[in-house]
């Protein structure tokens, strides 16, 4: 087990996109490999999640900036005698493969989703809780009836829309997070405080915790600055307070 808790704050809403849909990626992978009914509930919950993240907004051109963004930064690193050229070489590969597929992927992300009614009704009820109920939904309860391996055929299917611009969103996080050296630093009586360089945008604040320190940190921010503090719940009322201790941990800043 990693000794530290890795916490994440997002600094512009790009990136908190981007982390959501690797959150939620992330989960229908999981309950994808399950074979009880709540595993497909869980799995199609996160889809249709996914889906609704994708329903307002454009972020296959996000995606797309991103990952040419990277490419041109990387491009301008093959005159450096420093880098290792094998690595750059291929991850400059994988961005023009990523981007490729998804030039060549007309019109939105996963379009034909959209009209699929019977994921449609099921979107539509997770609105009320406990909306999705055997009698509110024969269909979907029919077709939790069926043999996991059909369940998870359907789900993988429809999975699969998303399949290259999940691969996009994990690489570009991939390389945002290794473009930060994390360095030791302090929170005085659990608060921490850092003006940022307007010039050199941060996009996403790194913080590693030992996992022996009994408080969570909590990370707000913009453009100028950012804090960190570190808190604990009440075991009576469960309020939040913060330490009045020192609380050493580790930071990065991530400007690629």
């Amino acid at each position: 087990m990693n000794q530290n808790i890795i916490y994440e704050q997002p600094l512009n809403e790009r990136i908190r996109s981007f982390l959501r849909l690797e959150f939620l990626f992330a989960e229908a992978a999981h309950h994808l490999r399950g074979t009880s009914h709540w595993d497909s509930r869980s799995t199609l919950t996160a889809l249709l999640d996914i889906m609704a993240i994708f329903g307002r907004t454009d972020l296959k051109t996000e995606v797309l900036k991103e990952l040419e963004r990277h490419a041109a930064t990387l491009a301008r690193l093959e005159q450096n005698p420093d880098v290792d050229r094998k690595r750059l070489s291929e991850t400059l590969a994988e961005l023009e493969a990523l981007t490729d597929h998804l030039h060549h992927n007309g019109g939105p992300i996963a379009a034909t989703l959209r009209g699929n009614e019977f994921l449609s009704a099921i979107q539509q009820r997770s609105a009320i809780p406990g909306g999705t109920c055997d009698f509110d939904l024969p269909g979907y309860h029919f077709w939790l009836e069926q043999p996991a391996a059909e369940r998870t055929r359907d789900l993988a299917e429809w999975l699969k829309h998303f399949e290259a611009i999940a691969g996009a969103i994990q690489l570009i996080l991939k390389m945002i997070r290794e473009s930060a050296s994390i360095k030791p630093v302090i929170a005085e009586k659990g608060f921490f405080q850092k003006t940022l360089d307007p010039n050199l945008p941060c996009q996403l604040v790194r913080v590693a915790v030992k996992r022996k320190v009994p408080y969570f940190a909590e990370i707000s921010g913009g453009r100028h600055r950012f804090t960190v503090r570190f808190l604990s719940a009440s075991e009576e009322d469960g309020h939040l307070h913060q330490t009045t201790e020192d609380i050493p941990f580790e930071l990065g800043c991530c400007v690629i």
